[in-house]
């Protein structure tokens, strides 16, 4: 076994939980654990040591993407087996300080939104369900489709903040507007979604006028940071998968500026991604997925919430659900891979399916978490007194 291949069992062998078998480009084999090899992983081109050491996240996701990895076996299993192991895992300490704590200047926010879902509507409807979700859904049975846990969640969403006919609502990173089209058809609701994406805001637009929603609907490609100055004010403000794109020192920003838009007694329903402790985000995912996001802990935005008089009325965790969804939109992005080839070569391809594995096995093994989090803005009494109205709709 030359130097190279030696260096790299010896690193791999400290993840032996489940034993698997690794393969060289000169057909040396070696098995890693004790007992039948449940995978394989066939090492194709050099990976450097160094990166390894540095950060395996992102050395082991690079060689993936550029075909100098191959594995036997079903990638999100495997992913699942390693990422199960994360106390093994080699990073840095100056690359998770610098993903802890990182700068999100409106500039930033902007850019990174746009390099993500401007990728195209047309590359997102192809593995999103027809109601253009790109977040977790919500499963009431095993036997439910995307699309059933997609409206499950929209109309889950819609319970907790009481929605009452005629209300007005404000949907902070609207994405395609599923949401709030839900919400003006069922309750006729008076809603704004606001997003920094143009594609969200030009396919937001068509749906608008597609289903006669002009009088109801409106979307405004407009920063959070700027509803303070706005003048509006709403019943309801709702806002899902946004806190991970804003930045740690943006936080209290954030609620200020929806405080400031919020009635009294008026509900707020916070759906995003957040973490047990304040520690790094996915450096691999930072680089080539969302550049500036940052995932927090799930106390952070609590504390901040207390200081604007928000009381908590509602928590529920939805990792499960997340790690469903996500494993849906890799078999749908897979049974198009004749359509993505069309628009993205084979390295993008493989990053985005890396991708939704990893997020996928993330949240299967508990390394980030998802909340729902329904707060009001001062004491609301006019609720009901139990949680049932949630979920009897």
């Amino acid at each position: 076994m030359n130097l190279i291949n030696s260096l790299y069992v010896k690193y791999l062998s400290r993840f032996d939980d489940i034993p698997y078998r690794i393969k060289f480009q000169n057909n040396k084999e070696f098995i890693i654990g004790k007992g039948t090899p449940q995978f394989e992983i066939n090492i194709k081109g050099e990976i450097s040591k160094k990166d390894l050491i540095r950060s395996t996240f992102l050395a082991i996701g690079e060689a993936y993407m550029k075909g100098n990895i191959e594995i036997k076996g079903d990638l999100f299993e495997v992913i699942n087996i390693f990422i199960s192991q994360i106390d093994k895992f080699s990073s840095g300490s100056k690359q998770v300080k610098n993903t802890i704590f990182q700068s999100n200047s409106s500039k930033k926010q902007k850019g990174e939104i746009q390099e993500h879902y401007d990728i195209g509507n047309n590359f997102y409807s192809l593995w999103l369900d027809d109601t253009m979700t790109y977040s977790c859904g919500y499963f009431k049975s095993n036997n439910d489709s995307l699309h059933d846990a997609q409206i499950n969640k929209i109309n889950h969403i819609l319970a907790k903040l009481n929605i009452k006919e005629g209300m007005s609502v404000l949907d902070v990173g609207c994405g395609w507007g599923s949401l709030l089209i839900e919400a003006a058809e069922k309750y006729s609701v008076h809603g704004i979604g606001i997003t920094l994406s143009q594609e969200q805001y030009k396919k937001f637009n068509e749906r608008i006028k597609e289903r006669k929603l002009e009088k109801l609907l409106e979307v405004r490609l407009m920063d959070y940071r700027n509803l303070a100055e706005s003048g509006l004010s709403f019943d309801r403000v709702v806002s899902v998968g946004m806190i991970e794109h804003i930045g740690r020192e943006n936080y209290e920003l954030f609620i200020k500026n929806i405080d400031s838009v919020l009635k009294p007694k008026g509900l707020c329903l916070l759906d995003y991604i957040n973490s047990l402790k304040e520690y790094s985000v996915d450096p691999w995912i930072k680089k080539y997925i969302l550049k500036e996001a940052v995932i927090p802990s799930f106390r952070e935005i609590i504390d901040i919430c207390s200081n604007y008089n928000f009381h908590t009325i509602d928590v529920e965790n939805l990792r499960r659900h997340y790690v469903k969804t996500l494993l849906y939109w890799r078999e749908n992005f897979n049974n198009n891979l004749s359509e993505v080839s069309k628009m993205f070569d084979e390295e993008f391809i493989r990053m985005w399916e890396l991708y939704l594995c990893s997020c996928a096995a993330m949240f299967n093994n508990g390394i980030i978490d998802i909340h729902q989090l329904l707060i009001s803005k001062g004491i609301n009494d006019d609720l009901p007194m139990t949680r049932e109205y949630m979920y009897n709709k």
